[in-house]
């Protein structure tokens, strides 16, 4: 199959988009789909997160030699790229990858082409993987632009609370008004919005889930939600673990995430 390029996304920080990026990525290589993970967020959380995986996986501290902003100034991504674990791979980002968008505008000068400009570099080899999943800030900037410009799929991470729908809601727009009929982005297409509760079955998260309904269509929220769980959190400083029954009741989430997103693509 063709390879396909999925982006989480919100304009809203702290919604949980690195945690299901990253998250749904350990599911897709847990069911044999060679994968991976691009950190396009110079916060590094999905970088951090995988490269404690790895170590508890391996056993051993993994750093990297070569950064992304490296890489692009090389113009051969390939050799940043690190194994996480069998079938998962990342893109690593780190601090110096805030410095992508005045690098660029010292070497094009036209906007839409330094959108375009990160996609050349993907391309000749995006194909080595079944899924490359997209992590960005929840920023308005070159950054998203260039990672939406390349996506077949966004998924919009909605943490159930006022600001996060605002965030949903202007992301939407953005993405229909300036990535799809500014940059004519050849594949971009809203998978859908996936709701995470802010606390089990508070009102705010049923108030909130029916507004999204109401503003965007049942058909458009996924039908999962991710509940509030102690072992994700804790994944943060840990690294994803697969030792526990916790750690199962997390893996079983992602894998319905997994089928719903499935299901949400072969339904286009």
């Amino acid at each position: 199959m063709d390879s396909k390029v999925i982006t989480f996304s919100n304009f809203k920080g702290g919604t949980g988009k690195t945690t299901n990026s990253t998250m749904t990525g350990i599911e897709l290589a847990r069911r044999g789909y060679k994968t991976l993970l691009i950190d396009l967020d110079p916060q590094a959380n999905a970088t951090n997160l995988y490269l404690k995986t790895k170590n508890n996986v391996g056993g051993e501290v993994t750093s990297f030699d070569e950064t992304l902003m490296t890489a692009i100034k090389n113009k051969n991504l390939k050799p940043a790229i690190i194994n996480v674990i069998q079938n998962l791979d990342i893109l690593p980002s780190s601090a110096d990858f805030s410095l992508y968008p005045r690098y660029m505008e010292n070497i094009i000068s036209d906007y839409t082409d330094r959108v375009k400009y990160l996609s050349t570099l993907i391309n000749p080899w995006k194909d080595d993987y079944d899924y490359l999943l997209v992590d960005v800030p929840p920023t308005i900037s070159l950054i998203t632009d260039t990672a939406l410009y390349m996506t077949d799929y966004a998924i919009v991470v909605l943490q159930t609370q006022e600001r996060s729908l605002q965030g949903a809601q202007a992301f939407i727009k953005y993405m229909q008004d300036q990535i799809i009929n500014e940059f004519h982005a050849p594949t971009l297409d809203l998978l859908g919005i996936l709701p995470v509760l802010l606390k089990n079955g508070a009102p705010v998260d049923k108030s909130t889930l029916a507004k999204a309904i109401d503003i965007f269509g049942k058909e458009n929220i996924f039908d999962i939600t991710i509940k509030n769980m102690e072992r994700l959190k804790r994944y943060d400083v840990t690294g994803v673990t697969f030792k526990d029954q916790f750690d199962k009741a997390v893996q079983d989430v992602y894998s319905n995430v997994t089928d719903e997103i499935f299901s949400r693509m072969a339904g286009e």
